[in-house]
């Protein structure tokens, strides 16, 4: 049945809540547990389903997600199969950016119209979880639905922060609002003995969809509707068969620094909410990198990806990306290192040591607490960062501080000595 499927990964507009990690990259392109990109997780969601022709619709900082993509999903030449690209364009017909969710499908239609298929699968490129969405396509053929949400329980704490759906005894949605703030007591719908037994009766919209390929295209075209939470998905449950299924595993939407930050070092946990070692694995680019060397260092609950030359004194409750270096006597704490694009040649490092100038990874003797180091940076010895107070929220040259999080910025260079 997947093989009738089409899917479409939203990779978000410019991603200011994810800024700095956003700044030269596309939301779906940032790093994460240290050898992944963000859209590597809808994508290998879609694989293990079955699903094998999906587009990745974007129009911010394009280069590097399309650089992995090309260099990520190949497919035998006698399939059909493709991860596609679809960056905003301007054309006659329209000369606008993607103005929303929907808008940016509209836009998009004429690419999928070569194509044979009946389902539309609509996901977002920022979320962290995993899913069967073969049992999610046959629960929306079988109910006889022409639209199907994605919905997971949520607590009345959580309910501000999502569109909330109200379903029936057969699963069907009968009622939306968005983001409600008060009195929403009403809204609670049926949900699992376990979910109730946490509180979790309200069902919040996931942004995953299908839509059956007639109704999307007479819902998109011919009008000016631009988003699928805000106006199509609530304009539709009185005209049409909208249809919830409930999912109870790990969701996370990680589109701001601490969300992004906390789904990452939980991965260190001793049995992680996310499973990255579960026959569901995550696809990404495969790397011929050596594996990696580590001397002298106390690792506890910590993640160490491919290529790795390590001589830290300590690493606590962190995660430490590909082809990092980590110079002696360093302790790094509840830290996400997000690693290196490539190595510097040893005739680089003596060059650099020579001249007093940091090498690329981090350097001996530092003491670095609650931070995100984005790629390619510089960090010498003796630097200290976000080992005191809890610093205010600010934009720096070399970092940003959101939430006591310090988030040192892609090639930065942080002297010898320094203080953050």
């Amino acid at each position: 049945m997947t093989s009738k499927v089409i899917s479409i990964v939203l990779g978000g507009g410019q991603g200011s809540r994810l800024s700095p990690l956003t700044a030269t990259r596309s939301k779906p392109a940032v790093p994460i547990a240290g050898k992944y990109r963000l859209v590597d997780i809808p994508i290998s969601n879609c694989l293990h389903a079955g699903i094998t022709r999906i587009y990745v619709l974007t129009q911010f900082n394009s280069a590097s997600l399309n650089k992995h993509i090309k260099n990520t999903y190949h497919f035998s030449s006698f399939s059909d199969a493709f991860v596609d690209i679809l960056a905003a364009e301007q054309t006659p017909s329209n000369a606008t950016w993607y103005q929303g969710t929907a808008d940016a499908v509209r836009q998009s239609l004429h690419h999928l119209a070569i194509h044979e298929f009946e389902y539309v699968l609509i996901l977002s490129g920022d979320q962290l979880y995993q899913m069967d969405f073969e049992e999610m396509i046959h629960q929306h053929i079988d109910s006889g639905a022409e639209i199907s949400i994605a919905t997971i329980p949520v607590d009345a704490a959580d309910v501000p922060g999502f569109g909330i759906l109200k379903t029936d005894e057969n699963n069907m949605v009968t009622a939306f609002i968005e983001k409600p703030k008060k009195d929403f007591e009403s809204w609670a719908s049926d949900v699992s003995d376990e979910m109730k037994a946490e509180g979790r009766v309200y069902l919040a919209s996931m942004g995953i969809y299908i839509f059956n390929r007639k109704l999307l295209y007479d819902l998109l075209e011919g009008n000016d509707r631009t988003d699928f939470g805000k106006e199509i998905i609530p304009q539709s449950i009185s005209e049409h068969k909208v249809a919830s299924y409930q999912y109870e595993g790990y969701w996370t939407d990680i589109g701001t620094i601490p969300s992004f930050f906390e789904a990452n070092l939980g991965l260190t946990d001793n049995i992680p909410k996310f499973n990255l070692f579960g026959e569901n694995h995550i696809f990404t680019r495969a790397r011929m990198l050596p594996p990696s060397k580590i001397s002298g260092t106390l690792l506890e609950h910590s993640i160490i990806a491919d290529g790795c030359i390590i001589n830290a004194k300590q690493i606590t409750h962190s995660l430490i990306g590909i082809r990092t270096r980590i110079g002696v006597d360093t302790i790094i704490e509840n830290c996400y290192v997000m690693g290196c694009d490539s190595y510097q040649t040893l005739d680089q490092i003596a060059e650099l040591k020579l001249s007093n100038s940091p090498i690329m990874g981090i350097g001996d003797r530092c003491e670095i607490r609650n931070a995100i180091i984005d790629k390619n940076t510089y960090i010498g010895n003796d630097v200290k960062i976000n080992m005191g107070e809890t610093l205010p929220d600010g934009d720096f040259e070399t970092h940003t501080v959101q939430d006591g999080i310090v988030v040192v910025k892609k090639r930065a260079i942080i002297p010898n000595g320094t203080v953050i």
